[in-house]
């Protein structure tokens, strides 16, 4: 066997791990046959914009999974509310056993039969698993029991029988059945999903991206596409003054200012106490508003200024402002302005802050920069997350690949340099982590705001008209010009180029885009481009839900194929466990494999193929004497 001097040297280090030949030959064995084993089920979610409960219930039903499985396992033995029973004690065991204890429902035999139902489910979901992953996820306090639970086998004297009879009998005797029930749910729950894709938008809007946020860094198995509002607040913990104060805006808009206060510890008393100050006649959070809304255009324009090559020149406004007939020049046209009151604006130089709004902005800058929690969050997205993943050959990302009127991918020049495609998204993510983990570097983190709400920007994907929408009367300057990429999506064609950029097969790909609600009450469809595309926002955000007509869109893939969920607004925890009232979802199976997918057929097959090879070499080195086995091992 020929092996250059680096194979050689990664064969050694390989031998550390596996130092013998029985060892090698048990692990290549043990990859081959995960390798025929089905792959697991990936979830797809988008744009989720702190709407935590509809979220939470979501994650615990597994978009319906669960229920399936229960359908599909105890149809004939039980009635569909029976089922559901099962169904809201898995999705929330300690509340629902709350609940039925004080109902005086819970008996020894009714721990008995439920034991033995979660049992039987959790046993049908880890099939699909190997026994050693299986056993990882197993919760910690009862993993030897549970694990003796799930690989019963029959035996002619039914001595495993008994003895896991006596099992259950013993949990519930010592009163340990509440803690394995839940133990038991906890499992089902993540054997359920193998990985969730959230595909950017987790912030803004709904009042609690924060519990969300807690709730993925618990997760086993998750990655994350930024989407606008994410790279926001992670361009407002990078220190840029533009995000801090879009951030700010947004919240006060949408009258979250509790995440910020409370679980950020972002003060804004001296924005309150300026604003109050500034605008005595307003209300105090109306006067907050307009005062940070001023703040920001201010903000804005000296980015935009400091970098002509943003080209977003027209988005400079103040100074068109005409404070004496209350008009605002836009373009060729003069619109009418719905607040003329703008004491900090000085007509010589309209984007330099005042010397108390500096003090503001200079508060609020130190409260982000230095707040532990938020920091632990963006940290948390910078680990998991980039501006775009490929993963089992579909390519997932928030926003769009910037194109160009005509069908190309739009090119943008920075550092000297064009970027456009697959260079431009890697780009704006190498940039966006050197804004956060490198010196401070002011283009850096300009560049976060970009990527806020740039005309380019392949997170915003249109051209924000913030300031028209605070300031201006005629509603016609609200509209939003799209990117030409929202155009070109529908046409199968131009998807199968994106993919092709990205190194994906246009013929079988996919490419799962979030941030453009679906307006499904006027008979518009998730699936473009002949199922080539698909997008999954379908409005989660409860603000949204009047134009979606439903609320929110995910995407399950599993070994026997593709298939988006649509459901219906979350009514409560509260209904669920009085009423076992789920989130009702309609499933639309699009695409279906004409062999199941196994996990050979994944990216993870193909690094277990890498992993195989490697060892095999190591075996042939170890039965060569190139490499010199230990034995014993």
């Amino acid at each position: 066997m020929d092996l250059t001097d680096e194979k050689l040297k990664y064969l050694k280090l390989l031998a550390a791990k596996y130092p013998s030949i029985p060892s090698v030959c048990r692990e290549i064995i043990n990859l081959k046959a995960i390798l025929n084993l089905p792959k697991g089920t990936e979830h797809f979610m988008s744009d989720i914009h702190g709407e935590y409960e509809a979220f939470y219930h979501i994650m615990n039903n597994a978009a319906g999974v669960i229920k399936e499985k229960v359908d599909m396992i105890f149809a004939d033995r039980m009635t569909p509310r029976e089922r559901q029973e099962i169904c809201t004690l898995v999705y929330y065991p300690t509340e629902k056993l709350k609940l039925l204890k004080k109902q005086n429902v819970v008996t020894p035999y009714w721990y008995k039969i439920n034991l033995k139902n979660l049992t039987e489910l959790a046993k049908f979901l880890s099939s699909k698993y190997t026994r050693s992953k299986v056993r990882k996820a197993l919760p910690s306090e009862f993993s030897y029991i549970i694990d003796e639970l799930l690989h019963a086998q029959q035996d002619e004297d039914n001595n495993q029988y008994v003895y896991h009879e006596k099992i259950l009998d013993t949990i519930i005797d010592i009163d340990s059945a509440d803690a394995f029930i839940e133990a038991l749910s906890r499992l089902i729950k993540r054997l359920a999903v193998d990985h969730l894709h959230i595909v950017g938008d987790i912030y803004d809007r709904g009042p609690n991206a924060d519990k969300i946020m807690d709730l993925l860094i618990t997760h086993h198995s998750v990655d994350i596409e930024w989407g606008n509002h994410d790279i926001l607040w992670m361009g407002a913990a990078c220190g840029n003054e533009a995000c801090i104060a879009n951030v700010l805006r947004n919240n006060l808009k949408y009258d979250n200012i509790e995440i910020l206060e409370n679980t950020y510890a972002i003060s804004l008393r001296s924005l309150t106490l300026f604003a109050e100050q500034t605008y005595p006649a307003m209300k105090p959070m109306d006067a907050a508003l307009k005062a940070i809304s001023v703040i920001l255009f201010k903000l804005e324009g000296q980015i935009i200024m400091r970098h002509p090559e943003y080209d977003m020149v027209d988005r400079l406004l103040l100074d068109k402002i005409d404070k004496q007939r209350g008009t605002v020049r836009i373009g060729d046209q003069e619109y009418e302005l719905n607040d003329s009151y703008f004491p900090t604006l000085h007509e010589n130089e309209p984007y330099t802050l005042s010397e108390k709004e500096q003090h503001v902005i200079d508060d609020l800058r130190a409260a982000f920069v230095n707040s532990h929690m938020l920091r632990k969050h963006v940290r948390f997205l910078y680990e998991k997350g980039s501006t775009y993943m490929c993963y089992n050959g579909n390519l997932l990302f928030h926003g769009c690949i910037p194109m160009t009127e005509d069908g190309e991918f739009a090119c943008m020049k920075l550092d000297g340099k064009d970027y456009k495609g697959k260079e431009y998204m890697d780009y704006a993510a190498k940039v966006a982590r050197r804004a956060f983990f490198g010196n401070y570097n002011q283009s850096d983190v300009d560049f976060m705001w970009y990527l806020w709400c740039g005309k380019r920007s392949p997170l915003a994907g249109r051209t924000m008209k913030t300031f028209e929408r605070t300031f201006v009367t005629d509603e016609s300057t609200y509209k939003e010009p799209k990117n030409p990429y929202y155009r070109y999506y529908q046409q199968e064609k131009y998807c199968i180029k994106i993919l092709h950029e990205f190194g994906l097969d246009g013929s079988i790909s996919h490419i799962i885009n979030g941030h453009t609600p679906i307006k499904v009450s006027k008979g518009e469809s998730p699936l473009k481009a002949n199922n080539r595309l698909i997008v999954i926002d379908g409005g989660f955000c409860r603000a949204y839900q009047k134009t979606t007509g439903i609320a929110g869109y995910t995407l399950i893939y599993n070994s026997h194929g593709m298939r988006l969920k649509a459901h219906q607004p979350f009514e409560s925890i509260a209904k669920v466990l009085e009423e076992n009232k789920d989130i009702e979802s309609s499933s639309n199976f699009f695409e279906m494999e004409a062999e199941r997918v196994m996990v050979k057929d994944t990216d993870n097959g193909d690094e277990i193929k890498d992993t195989i090879r490697d060892l095999e070499l190591l075996l042939t080195a170890y039965r060569q004497g190139i490499i010199v086995t230990k034995q014993n091992q």
